[in-house]
């Protein structure tokens, strides 16, 4: 077999290979003799078939099998031998000519192919010790807790049913019906919705107009919707609700004790605090964590400057740009709307791109370094969870899976990352700040974040949603 390099440009790699037909033909004779001793042709004894007429029965279809197993095994041994690794499945090229096929397949000529690919490029990890990063972390006061408990027992709060007028704070049953110039909408009407006046769950200036009504009463009550609405077709639309009261009832007194907490089968009320304060401090170290993964990032991307293969920007960029059409879509805008253009756009999250897969590679080679391994079971249960998101759909789900290359690695991706992060950890240097919630929530785009992450104009919902997924996700294996 005959390797040559016929391109080498940055990090793209085209090898012609030529496999010479006396060998072609001793491999397919190998396999002839091999079958021999196997196949039965009328006329002739078992292990007596000559191998002229072998030939001329086989030879064609076991020199296919030849030339299907070369293209599958040789281009990973090649490229193991030169001491690559392809950024993708590298494409196979063979002749189209169909007479020179034959000759091919009838062992009369010499199989060339070419295999062409990017190459991962070779890059030298930083010294993690080097990377200094704040954790952010909130001592959650009492006040907060007792806050949320209050809620929580709110949540279980008992109602009955009053004769008198609806006022703030009294739980309403109505029939509702709404309508956009005359004409009712889709997902606009309901019967016996339950709605606690001041919950603020409804439409701004929709449950304010239920106060002073009683059961029994009816009721046409008009509100805008926002302009921000998540439905494009009402946002910023004047809407009608014929309303009719079914019920209006009182609420119970909400009292924190031990018989609240073992309504919610806890043992105590002391008990159901400490439940809740552990809720908020898990709420607030995923922000924690967020914020620290952000700055080890930062770090990362500012020490390891590299060309990326194109490939992997390419399918990187398709990922974004698909979710920021989808979502331009969804909310009825353009990117005029966002005060940007598609070209500046393009050119804006296809450098965000080129970060995350960049980011993907460093994280990649300091995980393989460090020996981190996604087991079966942690791939099970990620699996699991995105099957849960999808009540009624668990096998259509499971199926996906199982039949789409690359689903696998989806999950795995997001996992390697979070231990590669993991073990980082311990070896950088981290110093913990105690911050107030306010500190800790507020956006951190302004503190130091990638170029490519920040909007240069102001620009809404897309581009944050976009840059706050994780980096590396897809990128990491």
């Amino acid at each position: 077999m005959q390797v040559t390099e016929t391109l080498a440009e940055g990090l793209k790699r085209e090898l012609k290979v030529v496999i010479p037909v006396k060998d072609m033909a001793a491999e397919m004779n190998l396999k002839l003799a091999d079958a021999k001793d196997k196949v039965r042709i009328n006329g002739f004894r078992p292990g007596k078939v000559p191998m002229a007429h072998l030939k001329k029965v086989y030879g064609r279809s076991i020199m296919a099998q030849l030339v299907n197993d070369i293209i599958q095994e040789r281009p990973t041994a090649i490229l193991s031998e030169r001491g690559e690794k392809a950024a993708t499945q590298p494409q196979i090229a063979m002749t189209e000519d169909e007479a020179l096929a034959d000759k091919i397949l009838a062992a009369e000529a010499d199989f060339e192919f070419t295999i062409s690919y990017e190459v991962i490029p070779s890059f030298d990890i930083m010294d993690l010790s080097e990377i200094s990063v704040v954790r952010e972390v909130v001592d959650v006061p009492a006040e907060e807790v007792d806050e949320q408990v209050l809620r929580v027992a709110e949540g279980s709060r008992t109602y009955e049913t009053k004769k008198g007028k609806a006022a703030d704070g009294d739980r309403v049953t109505i029939d509702y019906l709404g309508k956009v110039d005359g004409e009712a909408f889709e997902g606009g009407a309901d019967q016996d919705a339950e709605l606690v006046i001041g919950s603020n769950r409804f439409i701004p200036g929709f449950e304010e107009q239920l106060i002073g009504l009683k059961a029994g009463d009816e009721k046409v009550i008009t509100v805008t919707f926002p302009a921000a609405y998540q439905a494009a077709h009402l946002a910023g639309k004047e809407a009608t609700f014929d309303i009719t009261v079914k019920e209006v009832a009182a609420p119970g007194k909400v009292e924190i004790n031990d018989e609240l907490a073992k309504s919610l089968n806890l043992e105590s009320a002391d008990k159901l605090r400490e439940v809740v304060r552990s809720q908020i401090e898990s709420q607030y170290g995923q922000v924690t964590r967020q914020k620290l993964k952000r700055q080890i990032l930062d770090q990362l991307d500012a020490a390891h400057k590299f060309d990326s293969p194109s490939t992997l920007v390419d399918a990187e960029f398709e990922n974004i740009w698909r979710q920021i059409n989808t979502e331009l879509s969804d909310s009825g805008k353009t990117f005029e709307d966002e005060d940007t253009t598609e070209e500046a756009a393009r050119e804006e999250y296809r450098t965000l791109a080129e970060r995350r897969v960049r980011l993907g590679l460093v994280l990649s080679q300091i995980g393989e370094k460090a020996g981190i391994q996604v087991s079966d079971d942690e791939l099970q249960r990620s699996l699991f969870e995105q099957v849960r998101r999808f009540p009624g759909q668990e096998r259509e789900i499971y199926e996906y899976f199982q039949k789409t290359p690359g689903a696998v690695a989806s999950l795995r991706a997001p996992i390697f990352e979070e231990k590669t992060v993991d073990h980082m950890l311990g070896l950088i240097k981290v110093t913990d700040k105690t911050v107030s919630k306010e500190e800790l929530m507020a956006d951190d785009e302004a503190e130091g974040s990638d170029k490519a992450e920040k909007p240069a104009k102001k620009k809404a919902a897309p581009k944050k949603k976009a840059a706050k997924k994780d980096e590396a996700e897809g990128a990491a294996e």
